[in-house]
């Protein structure tokens, strides 16, 4: 009898509870992933093992671990380190929001969140926080679900995981974003454009956005923009080949400006028309547009 394996893709998913872990199991499951929930970070080789088997393979597989361990990191990375000794090369999607968000989640539903003990609803939430720091730092992607709805949740596992539409394997969020409302927590990389001169000024220009061509050609008729755009995007193509060859597949380019509206807009989108014309798939996010 043969003894072959193929080797499955495998996703580990992961991050805080009540970010969406769910959603995104349910949303690989209908990609026909083959998923499985609450699994012990112990059991992630025998779960490959047993997928990599000829008769029957499975060819990819993502598997729920969250901190219901409390050596949740240690085991997690005892589980990896095993498992890329054995060739198979897994990744780590970590679901991140913010307190608020938690706390709202959880009250909706009216269940204690697993850490909280006798304790309050946001001193479970710290705790988790603080377990599972360590994974978030080396996750391959991050996704903040702060603000996000279960359909566009489950757009963001689409975009991530459909089928490959662009010849590189690398995926890239650009997100355009206010400084005054903060920085986005998922940011891989984050570009400033307040060096270029504000539309806000400029009372025609005000009303609109970046996505007009008014502002748009404001923005990179300004002295420094085209300059900017194509040393960064000298930047981006280095960065993106060494992250091919270190095997990361996610980027989140973060672009700002002060309230998110103009440069950044016009700014985000150029970087991402020149991110696609050197074939990485690439999806935009406006996060701040229309907060005014």
């Amino acid at each position: 009898m043969s003894t072959d394996k193929q080797i499955p893709d495998i996703v580990i998913i992961t991050g805080m509870s009540g970010a969406g872990r769910s959603t995104a199991a349910k949303s690989l499951e209908d990609l026909d992933w083959f998923v499985v929930d609450n699994l012990p970070p112990a059991l992630l080789a025998t779960m490959a093992d047993l997928g990599g088997r000829v008769k029957d393979a499975v060819p990819r597989i993502a598997v729920v671990v969250d901190v219901r361990s409390r050596a949740f990191t240690e085991d997690l990375h005892s589980a990896i380190a095993e498992l890329e000794a054995r060739g198979v090369h897994p990744r780590v999607v970590f679901l991140e929001a913010g307190d608020a968000d938690l706390v709202r989640r959880f009250e909706s539903v009216r269940r204690p969140h697993p850490l909280q003990d006798d304790g309050r609803l946001v001193d479970g939430i710290a705790r988790e926080r603080e377990l599972v720091r360590e994974v978030r730092a080396e996750a391959d992607l991050v996704i903040d679900t702060s603000g996000l709805n279960v359909h566009e949740l489950r757009a963001k596992i689409v975009s991530f995981f459909g089928p490959d539409t662009g010849e590189s394997s690398l995926r890239a969020t650009v997100v355009s974003f206010g400084y005054k409302y903060g920085l986005p927590v998922d940011a891989d990389l984050v570009v400033d454009c307040r060096f270029l001169p504000n539309p806000h000024w400029v009372p025609e220009l005000r009303p609109k956005t970046g996505r007009d061509s008014a502002v748009r050609d404001y923005v990179l008729s300004r002295r420094g923009a085209k300059e900017f755009l194509d040393a960064y995007t000298e930047v981006l193509r280095l960065l993106a080949e060494g992250y091919e060859r270190e095997g990361k597949h996610y980027v989140t380019l973060a672009v700002g400006c002060t309230g998110g509206k103009h440069r950044s807009v016009a700014m985000a989108e150029q970087l991402a028309a020149r991110l696609r014309d050197d074939g990485i798939d690439v999806q935009v996010a406006h996060r701040d547009l229309g907060r005014e």
